[in-house]
């Protein structure tokens, strides 16, 4: 399954590591392009330079594990395209270029499932994929979430819970799953 992240799944960090340390297990294949990355990087800078610096070191980390997630633009594609928000045809031509399944976005509003199936895309937010990635594959997943918790865990120097943190992530089913 081909799976176009856009930008506003990859910059709260759990929700990011989550969807990444799933698709590491090979239950599905990130997408994006350069300028989905530059907008996720773009969007940690308002938050000073620590928040630039770990953007642009995860940023490098995502590339190097997944070298074959970065796709181009086909030329031209972007002009036959409409969305609520043009800022997002990006997205839509990333998805539609790499024969993706879906977008995993928390947009819905600006991704209407109407234009995306005609494009033969499906529209999904991280937490009912994950839930449902969880629900078919329990133990895949928790150990790939269990990675992520115990990561959050050294860098924060303190001990996290998982569902809690996940929770706190906005993947809330994903929480109950796995409480």
């Amino acid at each position: 399954m081909k799976l176009v992240l856009d930008a506003c799944v990859l910059f709260p960090t759990v929700m990011r590591e989550s969807l990444l340390a799933v698709a590491a297990t090979g239950l599905f294949q990130p997408l994006w392009s350069n300028r989905i990355l530059g907008e996720w990087h773009r969007a940690a800078q308002r938050y000073g330079t620590d928040a630039d610096h770990d953007a642009a070191a995860a940023i490098t980390r995502a590339r190097a594990g997944f070298p074959h997630a970065t796709i181009k633009p086909q030329p031209g594609l972007e002009s036959r395209l409409h969305l609520p928000d043009e800022n997002d045809l990006h997205v839509l031509a990333v998805a539609i270029a790499s024969s993706a399944d879906a977008i995993i976005t928390l947009n819905a509003k600006d991704f209407p499932r109407a234009i995306l199936s005609a494009e033969g895309l499906d529209r999904r937010d991280p937490d009912s994929l994950l839930w449902e990635l969880w629900s078919h594959h329990p133990t895949q997943i928790t150990a790939a979430l269990e990675q992520v918790r115990t990561r959050a865990s050294e860098l924060s120097g303190s001990q996290k819970s998982l569902a809690p943190m996940l929770k706190r992530a906005k993947l809330t089913r994903l929480a109950r799953a796995v409480a």
